[in-house]
């Protein structure tokens, strides 16, 4: 089943697959190899989760995006005072490759870069037997989670065409930035950018920093926690050459780019962005890749600046209907199916605001869900304080997919997000004012699937099919039929009166009655739902107390009536079918108390 994510990355990648435009990067030889055709974007979730699309599988060179890690491995050799007293944090405003050294100290103005990611490379230790680049090479793979390796052809050419960068060397040896002959570390920085990786791991290096430096399919630490915010930090200012401050200002996201194609960007605390295309603009970004990161950040609500990017799910809390039933009294057959299969309805309570960060987790769980065998999904809106149009359209796709696939999605309590609901694509069909109301009728759908049948009693049942009378004698119905008063009630007539004494109890034999409570404001809310074969107002009539609650018929309803001087009267004359009738209401108070206990259980897990 496709994800609406998924589908969502799809049409983005359709959008700018034919944007032609930009050149592939030619001073270094080999790069210019590359097909401006090749076109991928991943987007990797702090817990491992990957949407990709396009050539994401496809090799190409890190390039300058090594930049960004291999600062944050000289800063776990040498730490942050010595590291920063070589190399500044500035953004220079002037292109990657520029001669541009402070002016006294000769330090490079930022480790992005190429004078300060050679003195970066000048920094890592050589340490354990391993030389700086078997280090660097290791740092890396680690970010990916797989092994990495090197394109010796386009470290050849690297290395053959960077007169540029072996002049900067020279002069990092003469400021005392580098320690010793610039040689073997010039061609670290080579190999390094030479190192061979695709969209997808660029994705997962990003959700690497994201998850504070714990990759997040291997579960191994790749980089220090307390060195992830510097690399970040600098990412933010400086990842994106000359035109950094205006990418913070349109996308919002520390991100490296590279001459190779690659844009790797960062969500903190959510996730990790890849997108790969070669042909690079002025500045030596991948043209595509600005286009595509703009809209992502637009789209999906991503600037790290946007106060409801919050890295939590929107999920406040999960209950099934096997534990919250809707507040109406099934009959002990349903009752129990509901328990056995009530794992089949799930309910989402979501809060805050919905973006995509915040949505995208509710909808993989909505999917496993799905692929576990659930069969409806009820999403609680009622604690939702924004939700911005793309994730009101992933809903509604969701609801789509899934629906199709045979599992029913309907929405309650949604307030003021109504109208907004119903112009993203759902039917008021699918949404209710209450969530006893959307608990209803997928309760009545299960019920109808598991059973074959409707619960709901059709025509006036006999005495011996209510609860109460269900182990009575055949001789003992005879008495109950002798004995017990009938009566009517129509719609709207009620049955019990809040406040009233409790002389009498109710058996409904046909119809429908509602339990309800009297608010502030004069508003009755519903409590609970009768239906034929169960009792009314018994929990007053055992105990004496007045009524608590309003019980309305909402049909036509068909009663027998339990006066408490004929219930009294059987002490003396029929003591074993008081005893038989109290049994049988105890039984079910006492079935009703724990379904309470679990419903509490559910409703207050955090």
């Amino acid at each position: 089943m496709l994800s609406p994510i998924q589908e969502y990355l799809e049409n983005l990648h359709a959008r700018y697959a034919p944007v032609m435009e930009g050149h592939v990067a030619d001073y270094i030889p080999e790069l210019s190899k590359a097909d401006p055709k090749w076109f991928g974007i991943c987007i990797a979730t702090r817990d491992g989760h990957v949407y990709e699309v396009g050539d994401t599988r496809q090799l190409f060179t890190i390039q300058s995006i090594s930049k960004a890690l291999a600062y944050g491995l000289a800063l776990e050799d040498r730490g942050e005072e010595h590291v920063l007293k070589r190399i500044g944090v500035e953004p220079s405003g002037e292109a990657f490759n520029a001669i541009s050294l402070k002016e006294g100290s000769g330090a490079p103005f930022n480790p992005m870069i190429n004078a300060g990611a050679i003195a970066t490379c000048g920094q890592v230790l050589e340490k354990d037997g391993k030389s700086r680049f078997e280090r660097l090479l290791a740092y890396l793979s680690g970010f990916a989670g797989r092994d990495l390796d090197v394109d010796d052809v386009v470290y050849r050419s690297e290395s053959e065409t960077g007169h540029r960068n072996r002049a900067i060397g020279w002069l990092l040896r003469n400021f005392g930035i580098v320690d010793e002959d610039p040689h073997e570390t010039l061609e670290t920085y080579f190999q390094q950018c030479s190192i061979r990786v695709t969209c997808r791991d660029l994705a997962l290096m990003g959700a690497t920093l994201a998850n504070q430096g714990v990759q997040p399919v291997t579960r191994k630490r790749a980089i220090a926690s307390e060195y992830v915010d510097n690399v970040l930090g600098v990412m933010a200012t400086c990842g994106m050459y000359d035109w950094s401050g205006e990418w913070i200002y349109r996308v919002g996201l520390p991100a490296k780019s590279g001459v190779g194609g690659g844009i790797l960007a960062v969500l903190p605390g959510q996730l990790g962005i890849g997108v790969f295309s070669p042909a690079l603009d002025p500045q030596g970004n991948s043209l595509r890749g600005i286009k595509v990161c703009m809209d992502l950040s637009r789209e999906l609500a991503l600037h790290m600046m946007n106060p409801t990017a919050t890295p939590r799910t929107a999920v406040r809390l999960s209950y099934h209907g096997g534990e919250v039933t809707a507040r109406r009294r099934l009959p002990h057959s349903s009752r129990e199916t509901l328990k056995t299969h009530g794992a089949r309805i799930q309910v989402l309570e979501l809060q805050g605001g919905l973006i995509f960060t915040t949505f995208e987790p509710v909808v993989r769980q909505v999917f496993q869900l799905a692929n576990a065998g659930c069969l409806h999904v009820i999403f609680d809106l009622r604690a939702v304080v924004t939700a911005n149009t793309l994730s009101l359209k992933l809903l509604a796709d969701l609801r789509s997919r899934l629906e199709r696939q045979g599992v029913q999605v309907v929405f309650c309590q949604p307030g003021k997000l109504t109208p907004r609901l119903n112009e993203a694509g759902i039917p008021p069909s699918a949404i209710f004012a209450t969530v006893d109301a959307a608990l209803e009728i997928c309760e009545d759908s299960l019920l109808m699937t598991v059973t074959g049948a409707s619960w709901r009693p059709a025509g006036e049942l006999k005495l011996e099919e209510c609860a109460v009378f269900q182990t009575c004698t055949p001789g003992e119905i005879r008495i109950l039929e002798r004995d017990l008063q009938r009566r009517s009630f129509q719609l709207g007539e009620a049955l019990i009166t809040a406040g009233e004494s409790s002389d009498e109890m109710f058996v409904i034999i046909e119809g429908n009655v509602e339990v309800q409570i009297l608010e502030e404001g004069g508003l009755h809310r519903r409590v609970d739902v009768l239906t034929a074969g169960m009792t009314a107002g018994e929990m007053a009539f055992l105990d004496g107390s007045p009524r608590s609650a309003n019980v309305v018929a909402i049909d036509k309803v068909e009663c027998v009536v339990i006066t408490r001087a004929w219930f009294t009267s059987l002490a003396d004359a029929l003591p074993h079918l008081k005893i038989k009738l109290l049994q049988a209401l105890m039984k079910e108070i006492s079935s009703r108390l724990r379904q309470a206990n679990i419903e509490v259980g559910a409703l207050h897990r955090s």
